[in-house]
């Protein structure tokens, strides 16, 4: 799939401001799957289309499997969202992310730890075969 890095990166921006929102009405310490539906309503209310629990198939010897893997949210078909709600997941995430970009064909990806008292602390962004850097 083409990307427009600026319009991905305006799409990721405009995804995080609905995190903070969210993040600011309920603060840390919930399970991911609240933050989930939350950031859903979140999404909803600013306009912007999304499918939760997208699966994620594995191409194994050129058959697609499915392999249990689902995308948390996937933001207009193209932003990568996986929320996390716990201690200190940095690097799972990232490579978490990246494996979904890289077994969907796409380029970016947010990856959201909510257990954060400051929510800019958890966000991680991952690039995946962006033309240019965001």
């Amino acid at each position: 799939m083409e990307s427009d890095p600026e319009g991905l990166n305006k799409l990721s921006q405009r995804v995080i401001a609905a995190c903070i929102e969210v993040h600011r009405e309920l603060g840390p310490g919930l399970l991911e799957s609240a933050y989930e539906i939350c950031l859903a309503r979140e999404l909803t209310l600013a306009g912007i289309a999304y499918q939760r629990q997208v699966p994620v198939p594995v191409t194994y010897k050129g058959e697609r499997l499915d392999a249990g893997y689902r995308i948390d949210l996937l933001v207009e078909g193209q932003l990568v969202i996986e929320l996390k709600a716990a201690k200190n997941p940095v690097g799972l995430v990232r490579a978490q992310v990246l494996t979904y970009l890289k077994l969907m064909g796409l380029s970016l990806g947010l990856g959201v730890n909510f257990n954060q008292v400051r929510l800019v602390d958890g966000i991680t962004r991952v690039v995946h075969n962006l033309p240019e850097p965001l």
